[in-house]
């Protein structure tokens, strides 16, 4: 598969930090943070789980403070500000300290040994890697049928429109290098759609990418918090600012200088 810009020489990723987003995850988030743990140390991967709280009416945060007691990178956070999907990403990016960022998920659907082979592609230079659970290695596990369609019909409009090798947007397991975060700010979507602004704008800026592929398997506890009737104009509203950023801005936003 076609890829962005060729990585740039970089220097290797000194701290990873992995960012989870909670709301009301009691009942996974405890296995999740604990599984990532032994395979980041098992891989010997420097790096802090920075989960983010927000605004819980369970005892999530309750968990995390517990956890936070038994292993020692796990840095939980409290969004004490407007509570969304996309507002707790950023908040876990704005107090975390690494060189690189993983945003992952806390209902155990995304496999914890693709953090470590986020890590490893990182480390060669790439900017940003996305995962892709619809290229040869990847799959779904349990993926409702409708949710399924209405995935691969919204990221074929955007992979027509950006004229990009990329078939997995909407996903929100993907790894970025510090200095891509920081130049597809500011972040405008509070809700999920933040999973299709942030490769939107790592791709439109110029930051170098890749894709690996990733398995993703339907949560076993808790509720989804995606609500797709909610969603679709906030996916529209942000394909179109990204696509207007594209082709109007006369590369304002361009990435500049070296790694």
């Amino acid at each position: 598969m076609r890829e962005g810009p060729e990585p740039a020489g970089q220097d290797p990723i000194q701290l990873l930090s992995i960012v989870i987003p909670c709301r009301n995850e009691e009942g996974a988030i405890a296995s999740t943070v604990e599984h990532l743990y032994v395979e980041l140390r098992l891989h010997e991967v420097e790096h802090e789980i920075v989960p983010v709280d927000d605004g819980s009416t369970d005892s999530t945060w309750a968990v995390l403070q517990e956890l936070a007691t038994r292993v020692r990178s796990l840095r939980p956070v409290q969004n004490n500000g407007e509570h969304g999907f996309g507002r707790a990403v950023a908040c876990g990016i704005d107090h975390s300290r690494g060189d690189a960022v993983v945003v992952m998920m806390a209902d155990e659907s995304d496999d914890c040994r693709d953090v470590v082979r986020y890590w490893e592609l990182l480390n060669q230079g790439w900017d940003a890697v996305f995962g892709s659970r619809f290229v040869r290695g990847g799959g779904v596990i349990d993926y409702p049928a409708h949710k399924l369609l209405l995935n691969r019909m919204a990221n074929l409009f955007l992979r027509m429109i950006f004229h990009a090798p990329l078939n997995d947007f909407t996903n929100a397991f993907k790894a970025y290098r510090r200095r891509a975060l920081d130049g597809c700010r500011p972040f405008l979507s509070p809700h999920f759609n933040l999973t299709v602004e942030l490769p939107l704008k790592v791709i439109v800026r110029g930051y170098s990418w890749t894709v690996m592929p990733i398995t993703w398997r339907n949560r076993r506890s808790g509720i989804s918090k995606l609500k797709i009737r909610e969603m679709g104009s906030r996916y529209l509203f942000i394909a179109l600012y990204c696509w207007l950023e594209k082709h109007f801005s006369r590369g304002d936003y361009k990435k500049s200088g070296p790694a």
